[in-house]
Order: structure tokens, then C-alpha cells, then sequence
């Protein structure tokens, strides 16, 4: 286990080199220049060729991410151009407010989507299968954004229940418009999958036999089938939680909440590459942190996964 652990987590540090990579190259070729960004119309030339020499940015690309490579590792993540502050404490000053909703998102996609699925499943080709797969299949296919203007027009505009956009005083109130948007599209995968794996359970031998020694319904699946089937779907939540957590930016966009996400969006408005880079590169460990977390997971459930080997071409 100790070997699978490490050889997923070497695997990490090429994934953030080519992401980074990408980024600068990406950032690199953005006809802005970083020095005219702080300073503003008016700076004469002498004071440009200053800052850009004191902020390193007349130098190569190579030598520019040689060097941010080397502060990442560090734990630095640079400075804002536009803030003249560290990535890092702009990125913890709004971070926590992004796992808040993450986890409201999360806790709406457990519930709802787990008991449609059962419910689907149990009631096969009823009213209720034919509801929730008509509703996931419209939740997978409308864009997250257009789906939260039409509940902020609906609740918020129209009916007066709900606040339309910011964070407020942090009330629940002000969550459940963007947590519904955010869990939506999860909702309706975890909906389809939890349906899926509930029949294939339904369908095994034990659980006839659990049947046929009189055991009821509700023991039959929340006791044999629901165990079994839940497998895929912690999974499927599991890896969602890592890329809720690291900041929706349409959602936060739309409902003006105050996330990274919605950090990450104005940075690339205002062209300030270091916090996109930073806040690209936090979201993007944190996913793999996630998918890291549940491949020990499924390695400690099944063995076979953790002595996995790729036999070598001869």
C-alpha cells in the first residue's frame, strides 16, 4: 500500500509542471504587458524598463518559469499585478468561501441524488423512473450559468424568497441559489449512476435470496443492495467534491459570489496572470488530492488495485 501511495503521488508533480507549463506559455503569448498594468497610462519609458526588470519579466520565458516553478515548490505562489499583494493570502481570503458552497452543493447532490436513484430504481418504468431520468437528462443538458439566471429571476426577482446574488450576512438564505445551481449537473450523474449500479445489485442472486427468507423490502435494500451499489457512486462524489472545492467560476460568477472561482475570472479580465496561474494550479491539486484520496480508497477495498504492475515491452 505504502508503494501505490507514493507512485500516485510522484505522479502529481508532472501533472502541476505541464499544467504551469501550459499557463505561462499560454499567458506568455497575451499581447499585455504587466509593467503598463500597474502602472497605468502616462508611465514613461525608464520607469516601464524599471519595473519590469525589478518584477523579472523582461527576461526569457524559460528563466520567468524556472523561477515560479521553483517558488511553487516552496510554497510561494508570486504577486498580484494588479493588487500588488501575494497570490497566497488573496487565495486564503477567499477560499473558504468556496468550500462553504462546495459543501452545500455536496450535501444537496448526496441527498437528492442518491434517493432519486434508489426511487428510480426500485420503481422501474413507473411515473417516478420516468420523472427523474426526463429531469437529469434536462439538468445535464441546460448550462449551469442559464440555470442559475432563471432561479435568480424566479426566486429572487420575481417571488422576492430568495436573495438573487452575493454572500450577505452568510445565512443559509443566501446559499441555496448558488448551492442548487452548483449541484445540479452532479445531482443528475449521481442520480443516472445510482440508478444504474441499484439494478445491476437488484438483480443478484443473494438479493432474491435475501427475499426469499422473508426479509423486507426496506432491510433488503438498505442492508444488501444499497451497499454494493454505493461503491461507484462515493466515487463519483468523492472526485466531485475536489472540483467543487476548488471554485466553480461560472456560478460564483453569476450569483456575484465571493470564491475563488469568481477570483480566477476577474484575474483573467484584468489580465493578472499570477493569480490565474496560482489559482489554476490550487484547483488543480486539490482535484488530484480528491482522485488521490479515492484511489486509496478503492486500493484498500480491493488488493488487486494496489499491486497493479505494467509489465515492461521486451
Amino acid at each position: 500500500m505504502v508503494y501505490f501511495i507514493i507512485r500516485r503521488i510522484l505522479q502529481i508533480i508532472p501533472v502541476i509542471i505541464g499544467v504551469t507549463l501550459l499557463l505561462f506559455i499560454l499567458l506568455y503569448i497575451i499581447p499585455e504587458d504587466p509593467a503598463q498594468l500597474i502602472l497605468q497610462k502616462g508611465a514613461t519609458p525608464e520607469a516601464l524598463a524599471n519595473l519590469r526588470a525589478k518584477m523579472g519579466i523582461d527576461q526569457p520565458i524559460y528563466v520567468q518559469y524556472w523561477r515560479y516553478i521553483k517558488g511553487l515548490f516552496s510554497g510561494n505562489l508570486g504577486t498580484s499585478y494588479r493588487y500588488q499583494r501575494s497570490v497566497n493570502s488573496i487565495l486564503a481570503e477567499h477560499y473558504p468561501y468556496s468550500i462553504k458552497l462546495a459543501f452545500a452543493a455536496i450535501i444537496i447532490e448526496i441527498i437528492i441524488g442518491i434517493f432519486a436513484g434508489i426511487i428510480s430504481a426500485i420503481k422501474k418504468y413507473s411515473i417516478w423512473d420516468v420523472l427523474v431520468t426526463i429531469s437529469t437528462t434536462i439538468l445535464v443538458c441546460v448550462p449551469v450559468y442559464w440555470l442559475g439566471m432563471i432561479l435568480q429571476v424566479t426566486f429572487g426577482l420575481k417571488l422576492g424568497w430568495l436573495p438573487m446574488s452575493g454572500y450577505g450576512d452568510g445565512s443559509i438564505r443566501y446559499y441555496i441559489l448558488p448551492a442548487v445551481t452548483l449541484a445540479s449537473v452532479s445531482t443528475a450523474f449521481v442520480a443516472r449512476m445510482m440508478r444504474s449500479t441499484m439494478l445491476e445489485a437488484l438483480s443478484n442472486d443473494y438479493i432474491t435470496t435475501a427475499y426469499a427468507k422473508g426479509l423486507s423490502q426496506f432491510k433488503v435494500i438498505g442492508k444488501h443492495a444499497m451497499k454494493n451499489a454505493l461503491i461507484p457512486v462515493v466515487t463519483l462524489i468523492g472526485l466531485d467534491l475536489g472540483s467543487l472545492m476548488g471554485g466553480a467560476i461560472l456560478t460564483e460568477t453569476v450569483f456575484n459570489w465571493p470564491g475563488v472561482g469568481r477570483t480566477i475570472y476577474l484575474a483573467i479580465l484584468q489580465r493578472d496572470a499570477p493569480v490565474v496561474v496560482g489559482g489554476t494550479v490550487i484547483l488543480v491539486g486539490i482535484f488530484i488530492i480528491m482522485n488521490l484520496i479515492v484511489d486509496i480508497i478503492y486500493a484498500w477495498l480491493d488488493p488487486r488495485i494496489r499491486f497493479e504492475k505494467v509489465e515492461p515491452n521486451i
